[in-house]
């Protein structure tokens, strides 16, 4: 298996345990989907408030390189991608979830008799109505570190969609 598909399966592993753990589905998304920029969507099985299944897609990414900065994530993203991502109006929400691991690949995961541990976290980002880039193949976006995707701000995210709230 390739690197690049390892990082792509753990990544989809940290959002599936967020999401599970949240009480929330994650479905994979189709190969003609994932063309599209959605990698999964993430939906409530039931209702918030009044509003019945809310639910976003997440484009997600994974890197071992040294993103980390004092206040941001700063991660190289396609043009394609942050095209999909920007979408003003978009019928279904969209994120983008980057996953950092650390370099060695034994260090990605640790276990014991009482816990599994994920290492590095994940981040999450809305590109939603950002401007066009002209002629460039990638755009560095930044992410607060503050955006950590976890259970509890799953949770928060999914309350502002169900209220019609942008991200």
């Amino acid at each position: 298996m390739s690197l690049n598909t390892q990082k792509e399966d753990f990544s989809y592993a940290y959002v599936y345990a967020i999401s599970a753990t949240a009480g929330y589905s994650l479905q994979a998304a189709t190969r003609r989907l994932d063309d599209s920029g959605i990698d999964a969507t993430i939906t409530v099985p039931g209702k918030i408030n009044s509003k019945r299944l809310p639910r976003f897609d997440v484009q997600i990414k994974c890197t071992s390189q040294d993103v980390l900065k004092e206040t941001s994530i700063k991660y190289r993203l396609s043009t394609k991608n942050y095209d999909e991502l920007r979408e003003d109006d978009p019928f279904v929400p969209q994120l983008l979830i980057v996953v950092l691991v650390p370099e060695e690949i034994r260090d990605w995961l640790s276990q014991t008799q009482e816990s599994l541990c994920l290492k590095r976290c994940g981040y999450w980002l809305s590109l939603r109505g950002q401007p066009p880039i002209d002629n460039k193949t990638s755009i560095t976006v930044e992410i607060p570190r503050q955006n950590i995707f976890s259970p509890d701000a799953l949770k928060i995210i999914m309350e502002r969609i169900a209220v019609g709230e942008s991200l």
